[in-house]
């Protein structure tokens, strides 16, 4: 047993375990794939980077399964204007993007554009959802709604990728850390450790 002339050795950290399958429970969710130095897409939105990125069995799945509207910005509309697209071709269902300028944009089946506070944004697309829960799929929409406490979680899927460019998840310069509270672990303050090895080229 330790003595006075032995410190005792710290207690292990508890493991991370991996999230649990999600619920459709009315949540608003910033659900993003991003990249290991902090981008959800490349340049000009573009998403080639994702290729021969492999997610959990059944992931795809979960999510189509539990949600039930999602919510979208101008620019990625304009890089991807197909709602059908979602979780490749596997979810349909109400698609709200938030613009400045509708009458810009020819209407889409499943789409309704709206230009509204943020806030209100997220009280349409969440009664349009049914219960089930509202994915927001935009790094500017979810920084606002973030600042105003109105995201519920943040789900996000880390690539084995670095990118080095693009657009960033949560770029707020001059502005005050954000806390967050780990949810798949027994302390919410837990660092999550992570370990790669560069791909070997082929």
């Amino acid at each position: 047993m330790p003595t006075a002339e032995t410190p005792r050795k710290p207690d292990a950290a508890p493991p991370i375990t991996d999230t649990e399958r999600q619920t459709a429970s009315g949540k608003v969710l910033w659900h993003f794939t991003m990249s290991l130095d902090g981008f959800v897409a490349g340049p000009g939105h573009s998403m080639d980077w994702m290729t021969g990125v492999a997610s959990r069995p059944g992931l795809v799945e979960e999510y189509t399964r539990t949600t039930g509207a999602v919510l979208g910005g101008r620019d990625g509309w304009d890089a991807y204007p197909d709602a059908s697209a979602a979780y490749g071709g596997q979810w349909q269902g109400p698609v709200f993007v938030l613009t400045h300028r509708p009458e810009d944009l020819k209407s889409a089946d499943g789409v309704t554009f709206l230009n509204c506070d943020v806030a209100e944004a997220v009280r349409i697309a969440l009664d349009a959802a049914g219960g089930k829960n509202l994915e927001v799929l935009s790094p500017s929409i979810g920084r606002q709604l973030l600042e105003r406490g109105i995201v519920d979680e943040i789900d996000l899927h880390i690539a084995p990728v670095l990118l080095g460019d693009g657009i960033r998840l949560f770029d707020n310069p001059g502005g005050s850390p954000v806390r967050l509270g780990l949810v798949n672990g027994s302390d919410p303050s837990l660092v999550v450790n992570v370990r790669y090895r560069p791909a070997a080229a082929g």
